[in-house]
């Protein structure tokens, strides 16, 4: 015979967290995050950073967006 124990916190913890998605469903997705700082003293072609957050295959996609840009320029 066992004897299983309850707190009540735990009990209020299994309330508080949300329901897990069912097996099908889609998570929402996270947008892809492009942030350009630029430096006053470049030219502006060469001028700053870029910092890119998100999927992987979302940040690949913005790059291969940005090196047909470049390439199209010239």
């Amino acid at each position: 015979m066992g004897i299983k124990f309850f707190s009540v916190s735990g009990l209020l913890a299994s309330l508080r967290r949300p329901a897990r998605a069912a097996a099908g469903a889609e998570r929402p997705r996270r947008p892809l995050r492009v942030v350009r700082v630029v430096d006053g003293s470049f030219a502006p072609a060469r001028a700053g950073r870029m910092f890119m957050s998100g999927r992987m295959a979302d940040v690949c996609a913005e790059l291969d967006r940005l090196a047909a840009l470049e390439t199209a320029a010239g």
